[in-house]
């Protein structure tokens, strides 16, 4: 059981998530012991054991769509592939009884990569932190990233080139503000080229700029390329132009967009409606 533990520990180390499911309740015959446990990485590997069978079958696919939704789940199985109930989800085997799973997403909130550790970058690291994201900060100054504080990762590399060697998680929120317009381009650019799968693409900077970008960027992918996830101007219209208010400001639109919720006026609306790059027009 310490190994167990001991894996989730180096696992968390490298920024990998996890679910650990734990066998909280079980009745009548089955091949699972109370309190045994088995450990999902989102690599694919895993350790331990719930029972073996149908059963952990079924319990590490679970898992795995667990860890791409990032939450729990307890849910009880009936071992019978003859029977049917309301009250638990048949697996096909024929030992009978039941057993009740509890699946322990173990993971950051997300993954948000931040392309540019300047003023505001530095800024929205000291609020994402606290709120339990794990943030990766790509500046090509070396200055930047000898002084940076409080990133999870900062990298010293080039924009663009860090994504074709590394790549960024799907689902994972990208910010960026590099100290030239065209890094921020060449940024999403490469995303948008690699077909990469982020929740959101964040880019500071000013309307009549973000007119320039979308010129070029239909010029390059057409007019048809799907640019919903893009959000520029970033952050949600709080007001103050400070580092510091741009950063509670990107915090808030990534919180928001990270639970889904709807109804906050999002500084990407300023645009006109003649210049509007997402479906929902």
């Amino acid at each position: 059981m310490n190994d167990l533990y001991e894996k989730i520990v180096a696992y968390q180390a490298r920024g990998l998530d996890m679910v650990l499911i734990t066998a909280v309740e079980k009745s009548g015959e089955g091949p699972v012991e109370l309190g045994k446990k088995l450990l999902v990485v989102e690599t694919g590997v895993f350790f331990g054991t719930v029972g073996g069978g149908a059963l952990e079958h079924y319990a590490i696919n679970q898992a795995k769509q667990l860890i791409k939704k990032r939450t729990h789940l307890t849910e009880k199985y009936l071992l019978d592939k003859g029977k049917v109930t309301p009250e638990a989800k048949t697996l096909p085997m024929v030992c009978g009884g039941t057993v009740t799973l509890f699946y322990e997403f173990l993971g950051v909130k997300n993954y948000v990569y931040i392309f540019g550790g300047g003023h505001v970058g530095q800024a929205l690291v000291k609020v994402l932190k606290p709120l339990n994201f794990h943030v990766t900060v790509i500046d090509e100054r070396k200055e930047i990233i000898d002084g940076f504080e409080g990133g999870d990762v900062v990298i010293h590399q080039h924009f663009a080139p860090y994504i074709e060697e590394k790549g960024i998680k799907d689902h994972s929120f990208v910010v960026v503000c590099t100290p030239s317009h065209a890094y921020d381009y060449h940024v999403i650019n490469k995303i948008i080229e690699l077909k990469l799968k982020p929740k959101y693409i964040g880019m500071l900077c000013s309307i009549e700029k973000l007119k320039d970008y979308l010129k070029e960027t239909y010029k390059r992918f057409g007019e048809d390329v799907n640019l919903d996830n893009f959000y520029s101007p970033i952050g949600l219209d709080l007001g103050g132009g400070a580092p510091e208010d741009i950063a509670i400001s990107i915090a808030a639109e990534i919180l928001a967009i990270h639970f889904d919720k709807l109804g906050q006026k999002h500084m990407r609306e300023a645009i006109d409606d003649h210049n509007r790059y997402w479906k929902n027009k």
